[in-house]
């Protein structure tokens, strides 16, 4: 179901011919640059953290990146808990491995990572464990119907 969303929402908005469908697994950064033959840091991780009782934002990282904590809670004011896959699947209607920023379940905000920034073009999943989508950081921004641009991430030396 979540390909078939993720589809109809891409060719709606007329990116749906950029996703590419691989017969190997993309469920991590790893697993995706290798499928894709790219650096780790151009795949654009897509993480869901809970908000207040039941509530949940997203955050897309360069795959070379982890969350900074001290970061995180100075923007958001709270700590960054990530959800369970239940609960993830819940709240953006895409299993993980294949959790992308758009056509997602409910109204969530969405943000972006500045360590996006640096690339001409990331690679975020499209709604499965086998897919991805090459798009510039500004079209992701545009496909994610982002809230704002955050510096939340600490690159992984």
């Amino acid at each position: 179901m979540s390909l078939e969303k993720v589809m109809a929402y891409l060719k709606e908005k007329g990116f749906a011919e950029r996703v590419i469908l691989f017969d190997v697994s993309s469920a991590t950064v790893e697993l995706a640059a290798a499928a894709l033959g790219c650096e780790p840091k151009l795949i654009a991780k897509t993480l869901a953290f809970k908000k207040g009782d039941d509530g949940a934002i997203v955050i897309v990282t360069a795959g070379d990146t982890k969350i900074n904590n001290g970061a995180f809670k100075r923007r958001f004011g709270f700590k960054p808990t990530m959800l369970s896959a239940e609960e993830t699947e819940r709240h953006t209607g895409h299993k993980v491995g294949g959790v992308c920023p758009f056509a997602l379940n409910e109204d969530l905000e969405v943000y972006l990572d500045v360590s996006l920034k640096r690339f001409p073009v990331v690679y975020p999943a499209a709604g499965t464990s086998n897919s991805a989508i090459p798009l510039s950081p500004d079209e992701l921004y545009f496909l994610a119907n982002a809230s704002d641009w955050v510096e939340v991430g600490k690159i992984i030396e």
